[in-house]
């Protein structure tokens, strides 16, 4: 098995050094792969919004903010939910308000207040006139992060927003911001410091001249989550919001460190305001005089655990005594504030709440499982599961047919997910939770798909066999950190740590802590193969949280492995990056390691992925980040020589655009795809430049990404999975095909599989079945023709699709545009004849689907030949049909199809016959002179009649109308077609017999049809002919 192993890792090897010498080109524009789609593929299962809002008076209208999705719309109360934003901005949302005063002028501030460790920053205000459809950017370019927005109530130009500001390192843009223009300018009217940013804001409900703000002092770090200090602050402000005052002295408030802190006013009586402060004695304070004295009237940690995290209180718009708390769960007071009852939502972990100012009944929240709706005040909530705004941290795949595709979303499970499904969408049956938890690392296990590993926060590693329904639990080292800093572990396991297979051993799995382990028995136990692999600096390895708050919960564990790959190319060979920035390399499965970080690298680096060069010997690229040091700078770094030299690859992605993935295409060398923290990008040239790989993907972080079966799968943070199904264009395109005025781009190969390119608002986007072509046009007027043939290997014609079809050759219609174009071809032959306004119940008059092998595509211009190309399709894997099933099932349906065809063109002749015989009966003006001709006239009338009627049911005009008319012949062989068209079987002996026996039947009704055709019809033609008829008569 070594052996084996060995000479497949040196054939691979001697490949990718022979592709090596592949040419690369620099750069081609998008314009000959635009028609290039991303779908998204679900799930539809909500992930983390802070930020919601309904709208006074309109009970159906929503919007939410989603962390990572952008904005959301619902008009049905909840049921289905559209993005807004797409087409703008998207990312992280902190932030919607709704103006009282015209409901058509809506402000969203970007940039989450959950400042978890996966938190996103946003790129300012946004305003919309319109309720949405058209977004303008306002300014606060670089505010990071705006908790909330508030907007005059009588004056929707006047509008306030609480920057919180930069996370990772002071500025000066924090505080409340004004505008009194709409947003045009703004003016910074509080300021605590250049580490403490406004993270609450709020209007007394009955004077808007009176507003409550509250600061926050509050820092991240790659290592630590600091919340509290000099800065964290209750202000208020009585002069519509240019001055303010410092009231977190005032009588009864709590002294030392704050933290953050909420606060809310009664609607009803806006002299009780209250607040909720983090603090070594915090909890809810009350004041009845606006706040000039306080009071604490709870205490309890349910209301401020992770005080952090959540912190929100609202006042109930019709009672003064009814007041909510959001954290973990939901509480509510009914006595001010004195005692809470708890309460689930859907989802837990809940960040904002709107209760409708008219009816205290109806109200909207958000958690971290996005936004739901209530008309009953909570006892009742509508769905998250029609919100694909899940964040997932990794993607793989399987070698499932279809293949799945896994990641551990973010505050919910893991899962794994059909890429394709036979049936419209893809929806909840198509996925499944699976191994680990919402932070995992998954990995497939090559010999077996069923099981899978899964990992998760606190070291928890879990086997899954998806088939016997085991779950195992095999964590490398079973000390639960929780609550405890890094420094007390023997193995710091980050939140988010590698699993992976040996791409050369299937029975060999990795994971790391700041040291790596391998089993080669399923878990049962694990041996550490290297030293520790990070700095291991104990400054970074404390506890964090603080200074009044502590939370440990591993996001903020440094010094470990936070990727790491072998080489799929040179068995042995590991690379792995640390999250404190360093690179080591092993070249005999972890007997030496070589410290290999690049020499220009900035310090403490989050290396976040590594991808192995598979076109050069010792190649690899690495990926970090530093934005949790304030610097935003994508970092993308090559080598070509097993780590001894770097050169940083970055020219072409925004500055600001930090990168987490990269991925090498194995089809074509130099073609790489980066994801970043605005989208995807994609170079030609190994690096040397990059552009916009975006097309229809909205704005989102991208987490990482994978290449499967030339498909690109991108796993996001806050839209779920986006697919592109075809990236074959991109490996053909070159200096000649582009000189040419059009071209077709080669086909790849497709499935026989059903599918649809249906799209809905709670399901995930299908493959469209069938085989996606890819071709462009440099020009196209509107007189030109373009035309795609579809042909047989033998050169038999099957069908056409064109810009200007020609309806008497059956041709069908083709949209094309100037550029590229994508057309999906159903793999469908011709149908039967038609017949228009025929009611047939269960019934297809479809042709069959192509079968295995080789056919041709050749697309023409104004009658000409400008390309041409083969194309295969293949047998879905999962079918037990044999070559001669597929024939015998393939000419059963052309035979049904055929005998379809001549009973509808009869009945198409039959028709035209009475029409004509109508039309002569009423230009005959002697009556008794033509009585003969009235007669055979009618004769063929009445037999042709009674023919049709056996052939069809005429008197079926409505679509239910079978069950009261019995169906005829044609109806009965068109059902055979239905069910002869189902699945991939040769037709059963009783469908043959059957077939024959009705087939009989009806070229018995043919014939005699036939006879009159070819009889009487001509001796009425004759009579006529002989006749002084005059079939046009003047009054």
């Amino acid at each position: 098995m070594k052996k084996y192993f060995l000479l497949v890792s040196c054939f691979i090897f001697i490949t990718a050094h022979k592709v090596n010498a592949q040419k690369i080109v620099s750069k081609f524009s998008e314009e000959y792969y635009k028609s290039i789609e991303y779908r998204n593929i679900g799930p539809f299962r909500g992930g983390r919004s802070a930020a919601v809002t309904g709208v006074p008076n309109k009970a159906n209208l929503y919007y939410f903010g989603a962390t990572g999705g952008g904005v959301w719309k619902t008009s049905d109360a909840g049921n289905t939910w559209t993005n807004i934003s797409d087409g703008f901005f998207g990312g992280s949302v902190g932030a919607i308000a709704v103006s009282e005063f015209d409901t058509n002028v809506i402000y969203v501030g970007n940039g989450e207040v959950t400042v978890r460790g996966n938190v996103s920053s946003g790129d300012g205000m946004w305003k919309s006139v319109n309720a949405g459809k058209t977004w303008e950017h306002i300014g606060l370019k670089n505010s990071r992060h705006i908790p909330r927005v508030r907007i005059h109530p009588k004056n929707p130009d006047i509008v306030f927003a609480a920057v919180l500001g930069d996370l990772y390192k002071p500025t000066q843009e924090r505080g409340v911001f004004k505008s009194v223009d709409g947003g045009k300018n703004w003016k910074k009217v509080l300021f605590s410091n250049e580490n403490a940013g406004a993270v609450d804001l709020i209007f007394d409900p009955t004077n808007p001249r009176i507003l409550y703000a509250s600061t926050w002092n509050v820092r991240r770090t790659p290592y630590s989550l600091s919340s509290g200090g000099e800065g964290s602050a209750l202000w208020k402000s009585t002069d519509e919001g240019e001055t303010w005052t410092n009231i977190s002295t005032n009588k009864g408030l709590p002294e030392g460190i704050w933290g953050i802190s909420g606060i809310a006013v009664s609607p009803i009586n806006s002299d009780i305001v209250w607040a909720l402060i983090e603090n070594k004695d915090g909890g809810i304070y009350k004041s009845l005089d606006a706040g000039k004295t306080w009071k604490l009237i709870n205490s309890e940690r349910k209301l401020r655990q992770r005080a952090w995290y959540y912190t929100r209180i609202y006042a109930d718009t019709q009672d003064e005594n009814t007041v909510y708390v959001m954290n973990v769960q939901y509480h509510q007071s009914k006595d001010g504030g004195k005692t809470f009852k708890t309460f689930n939502a859907p989802h837990g972990d809940h960040h904002d709440l709107w209760i409708a100012p008219e009816d205290n009944q109806r109200m909207i929240i958000a958690d971290d499982g996005g936004a739901q709706v209530s008309f009953d005040a909570g006892e009742n909530w509508s769905t998250y599961y029609n919100q694909p705004t899940s964040q997932f941290y990794r993607v793989v795949t399987d070698s499932h047919f279809p293949y799945r595709i896994y990641g551990a979303q973010q505050d919910n499970s893991t899962v794994r997910i059909s890429h394709r499904t036979n049936g419209g969408t893809i929806g909840e049956s198509d996925w499944e939770s699976t191994a680990g938890g919402e932070s995992a690392h998954i990995a497939v296990d090559p010999l077996n798909n069923d099981i899978i590993y899964g990992g998760s926060y606190g070291g928890l590693l879990t086997r899954v066999n998806h088939k016997t329904e085991e779950r195992r639990v095999i964590n490398v080292w079973p000390d639960d950190p929780m609550g405890h800093g890094a420094e007390d572990m023997k193995y710091r396991f980050q939140w988010n740590y590698p699993i992976f297979f040996s791409p050369h051993n299937p029975k060999k799995m990795y994971t790391t802590s700041n040291f790596v382990h391998v089993t080669h028995n399923e878990g049962q136990s694990f041996e550490v193969i290297s030293p520790d692999l990070t700095r291991n600096d104990p400054k970074t390895l404390g506890v964090s949280g603080g200074p009044i708050t502590k939370d440990n919960t591993g996001v903020e564990y440094y010094g470990t492995i936070f990727a790491a790959v072998e080489s799929p190319f040179e068995k042995d060979l590991i690379w792995t990056g640390s999250d404190d920035g360093l690179v080591h390399i092993t070249k005999d499965g972890g007997k030496i390691w070589t410290n290999v970080t690049p020499k220009k690298i900035p310090e403490w680096m989050m290396i976040n992925c590594i991808e192995v060069d598979p076109f050069t010997a010792g190649g690899a690229y690495i990926v970090g980040t530093r934005y949790k040091l304030g610097d935003y700078t994508p970092y993308i770094y090559k080598t070509e020589d097993y780590g001894e030299n770097w050169k940083l690859i970055t020219n072409g992605i925004a500055q600001e655009h930090f990168t987490r993935a990269l991925r090498s295409d194995p089809n074509r060398k130099g073609l790489l795809y980066a994801g970043t923290e605005n989208g995807v990008y994609v170079s030609f040239d190994d690096g040397v430049n990059w552009k916009p790989f975006q097309l229809n993907l909205p704005i989102v972080p991208i987490t990482d990404l994978t290449i499967k079966n030339n498909n690109l799968i991108a796993a996001t943070q806050g839209r779920s999975f986006w697919i592109i199904d075809d990236l074959t264009p991109l490996h053909q395109l070159n200096d000649n095909l582009i000189s040419k005025e059009a071209f077709l781009y080669q086909p790849m190969d497709s499935y026989r599989m059903g599918g649809s390119s249906r799209k809905s608002k709670t399901a995930g986007q299908n493959h469209p079945g069938g085989v996606i072509v890819n071709y462009f046009v440099k020009n196209l007027q509107k007189e030109d023709t373009l035309s795609l043939f579809f042909f047989e290997k033998n050169g038999k014609h099957i069908k056409t699709y064109s810009t200007k079809p020609d309806k008497s050759q059956d041709e069908e219609s083709l949209k094309a545009k100037k550029g590229a174009n994508s057309f999906n071809w159903n793999m469908q032959y011709p149908d039967a004849e038609k017949v228009k306004g025929m009611i047939l119940w269960w019934a297809s008059l479809n042709g069959p689907k192509a079968l295995p092998g080789e056919y041709t595509v050749k697309l023409t211009k104004n009658g000409m030949n400008v390309s041409e190309q083969t194309f295969n399709l293949l047998q879905d894997p999962r079918s037990s049909a044999s070559e001669e099933d597929l024939t015998s099932q393939f000419n059963f349906i052309i035979e049904i199809q055929e005998k379809l065809t001549e009973i509808h063109k009869t009945l198409k002749n039959i028709t035209k016959i009475k029409t004509q015989i109508n039309q002569l009966k009423s230009s005959i003006s002697d009556k008794e002179k033509n009585k003969e001709i009235i007669e055979l006239a009618d004769k063929i009338v009445k037999g042709l009649t009674k023919h049709e009627n056996e052939l069809y049911q005429t008197k079926s005009k409505s679509n239910q109308d079978p069950l009261n008319f019995p169906i005829k012949l044609n109806n009965k062989l068109a059902h055979l077609n239905s069910l002869s068209s189902i699945g991939d079987f040769k037709p059963t002996d009783q469908s043959v017999e059957f077939k024959n026996e009705i087939t009989k039947l009806i070229d018995d009704e043919l014939g005699k049809i036939y006879v009159i055709f070819n009889k009487d019809v001509k001796q009425l033609n004759k009579k006529v002919k002989e006749s002084d008829i005059e079939l046009i008569n003047l009054d």
